[in-house]
């Protein structure tokens, strides 16, 4: 029964706001299809910073620059304790929250959720954000040309996320 319920809720909110719309005299489809419209001129608007985004991440992973990245950073992350092989999903979550999906599954797979690496990339992965691909797609459709004070707090609470991660982690499961 909670299964079917969690199922329809969407359905009947939706239902409950048309039929609230049509007894108020309201015209529902002609607003419905002029958010349609408008979503398709949000699309349009977001999709060139979207493939920008997408293009430089394709790019960064062939390049295998993140394998260098990660040797480079590896001793410095190892200072508050981020595991090695956590430091490519730290580095490629700003950017692409699918690419960062698919370092998450590898780790997992690898290592197991329940190992304190899993466990660190899991925390990680619910309390860090894609700053980048967020500022790059969302500020890109407004033009906001000035992102420097939004990048920096966003990095800041980032780095705060990951080593709170890794504290956590140490303190309730470990």
């Amino acid at each position: 029964m909670f299964n079917y319920i969690t199922k329809s809720i969407i359905p009947i909110i939706v239902l409950i706001i048309i039929t609230y719309g049509m007894i108020k005299g309201r015209k529902v489809y002609q607003w419905f299809v002029e958010g349609a419209k408008e979503g398709l001129k949000v699309c349009a608007n977001i999709f060139p910073y979207l493939l920008a985004m997408i293009v430089a991440v394709n790019i960064f992973r062939s390049a295998k620059l993140l394998d260098f990245v990660n040797n480079f950073i590896s001793p410095v992350a190892s200072i508050i304790g981020l595991p090695k092989e956590v430091v490519p999903l730290v580095l490629i979550k700003p950017l692409s929250g699918s690419g960062a999906m698919g370092i998450f599954t590898d780790i997992l797979n690898n290592y197991g959720a329940d190992s304190f690496i899993g466990l660190v990339a899991s925390v990680i992965m619910g309390t860090t954000e894609t700053i980048f691909y967020t500022v790059t797609v969302y500020f890109g459709a407004i033009k906001i040309k000035k992102v420097r004070h939004t990048v920096w707090a966003a990095v800041m609470a980032d780095m705060i996320a990951i080593i709170m991660a890794i504290l956590m982690v140490k303190l309730l499961i470990c």
